[in-house]
């Protein structure tokens, strides 16, 4: 199923523009239609995994606090404090 830019910003919680950087940036495939793109579900899908294992890399020394304990993931902590409502 094929999805427009206003859908996935929907099913991913981001900013439409946010979806449009993506596919500007060639992180995400769209066929264009007219003048709105396309998604493929497979293709969001396949982002937004990406997105929330790999994307956010930070370097080995920051992965720990400074008491030696592993470093929260903030990322994921402030979406779903926004998710909440």
């Amino acid at each position: 199923m094929s999805l427009t830019v206003p859908e996935a910003a929907r099913r991913t919680g981001r900013n439409p523009e946010t979806i449009r950087r993506w596919i500007r940036e060639g992180k995400l495939r769209a066929h264009k239609v007219g003048t709105q793109h396309l998604i493929e579900e497979p293709d969001l899908a396949a982002m937004t995994d990406t997105e929330t294992e790999g994307a956010f890399a930070v370097p080995a020394a920051w992965r720990s606090t400074w008491t030696g304990e592993p470093m929260p993931d903030w990322v994921t902590l402030v979406r779903r404090s926004r998710t909440r409502g």
